[in-house]
């Protein structure tokens, strides 16, 4: 294992704890930055650029027909192949928290349309879900399973707020684990079945998750209605025949203490569990190997990182799985110096060789995938949040230019969406979204219907 100091060149105040990393095709994508985004990249979706141990955050755009996705904290996410194109990936996005600290019960689908040397376009579309919709909610995890030919989404895990008729002011934020069900989701039909099974008794939530085949196996987690973190190692079987899905669960021993961990896989049957939390205040310092034989999983000590003294005494640490049994993690910022950056980086290398593309796994570490990169942020670390500009991008190439001059042609670009015909926003009276930005507005909020926010096109006519 060998740890790298990382120095972010551009716009290091947008990483914060809850975000995540997606993989498409080796490059990464960051999403969920601090605060909302601005117009010099309103998509909140950047390339994570990381060359010779410097990392580049470079915008990216959105396709003419997405729909807007907002910058989200602890969301769950895995990678999904769809039946259409099915060496193509995508990825699945569900809950999470906005800037706001509300809660997201959407499902959003991301996919690339358009890749370059320059550019990334991405195409973002929101599903529906009817039956047994799960409620909004975060620290949760998200997997696909494939069963006879077919697949389908479990959904497991989480924390929301407490129900509205016991919300007070001074309770109005406070979260409780959701209930232990886990939720099928059918992603071609928009379907959603809730299952109870009597194994599962405790809500859990910033949990790890592996997902094989047709089986998830779900290790440790916090249990905020009795403060623990039990050794826990679930197994969940779905077989998925013609008629109606079986999905049941094995209490396994071996289970291991640990909220909020990063997992990253290193070869075909074995991942790495990184970070993470064995106390409330107490860091889990070692790292542990996850292997999978004759459908059998182990689970051992590692050999511990050499971490730096920066790392050891700080009180949190977050990050997500960049891939390739890679691990990119952040500390607090020394604020006793004059000055100091808001947060250190570091990349934590488990493996040595990359994977190959046919060793790669579904895997889920509770918002993250398997070797893709989306994993754990660390639900200890929400207080650490600071302020960012989005606009002081670092262009050494043509890639990195995203200006103000750029936005004459973003109706082009695709990301200004008009609204309904029968929309009455009043120019005149219109309500920026983003308070950040009183003067050029991003978003106005139509009260059409039940009311809806919308993008501005860049030809509309408004005072700007």
């Amino acid at each position: 294992m060998s740890l790298q100091m990382i120095t972010v060149s551009n716009n290091i105040a947008l990483i914060q704890p809850g975000f995540s990393l997606m993989n498409f095709d080796g490059q990464l994508f960051f999403f969920g930055q601090k605060g909302w985004p601005k117009r010099s990249c309103p998509t909140g979706v950047f390339h994570f650029d990381v060359k010779h141990n410097q990392l580049k955050l470079k915008p990216t755009v959105f396709s003419k027909d997405s729909c807007y996705l907002p910058p989200l904290r602890y969301p769950a996410t895995c990678m999904f192949k769809g039946s259409v194109e099915p060496e193509k990936y995508q990825y699945i996005i569900h809950g999470g928290k906005t800037p706001n600290n509300e809660l997201s019960n959407k499902i959003y689908v991301m996919s690339i349309v358009c890749k370059t040397n320059k550019k990334v376009t991405f195409r973002c579309t929101e599903k529906d879900l009817v039956g047994d919709v799960p409620e909004a909610r975060y620290g949760h995890s998200i997997d696909v399973v494939y069963s006879r030919g077919k697949s389908v989404g479990v959904l497991f895990g989480g924390r929301a707020y407490i129900p509205s008729a016991q919300r007070t002011t001074e309770k109005w934020n406070s979260v409780a684990d959701c209930l232990p069900h886990v939720f099928l989701l059918d992603f071609e039909f928009g379907c959603s079945t809730a299952y109870i099974l009597p194994e599962l008794q405790d809500g859990l939530s910033f949990h790890v998750s592996i997902a094989r085949n047709d089986t998830i196996y779900i290790l440790g987690g916090h249990s905020l209605a009795n403060n623990v973190r039990p050794a826990n190692l679930y197994r969940i079987r779905v077989d998925l025949p013609l008629g109606s899905p079986a999905v049941n669960c094995t209490v396994l021993p071996g289970g291991i203490s640990v909220s909020s961990a990063i997992l990253t896989q290193t070869n075909k049957d074995e991942f790495v569990i990184v970070g993470g939390y064995q106390l409330e205040n107490q860091k889990r310092m070692v790292c542990n190997i996850v292997s999978f034989e004759d459908n059998k999983i182990a689970i051992r000590e590692m050999e511990t990182p050499d971490w730096t003294p920066d790392i050891k005494h700080s009180k949190i640490w977050f990050g997500s799985n960049m891939g390739n049994g890679t691990v990119f993690l952040g500390i607090p910022g020394d604020n006793k110096q004059v000055v100091s950056e808001t947060f250190y980086f570091y990349m934590l290398k488990c493996a040595e060789d990359d994977i190959n593309e046919d060793q790669k796994t579904f895997t889920n570490s509770q918002t993250s995938t398997e070797d893709p990169g989306d994993s754990t942020p660390f639900e200890d670390s929400e207080e650490f949040c600071f302020s960012a500009e989005a606009n002081s991008f670092d262009g050494d190439d043509e890639f990195d230019i995203y200006n103000e001059d750029d936005e004459e042609d973003e109706s082009e670009t695709g990301y200004w969406i008009t609204c309904c015909s029968t929309c009455d926003v009043d120019i005149n009276t219109w309500v920026p979204f983003y308070s950040t930005e009183l003067n050029k507005p991003a978003m106005i909020y139509c009260s059409h219907g039940d009311g809806h926010w919308v993008h501005v096109e860049s030809n509309a006519g408004f005072p700007y």
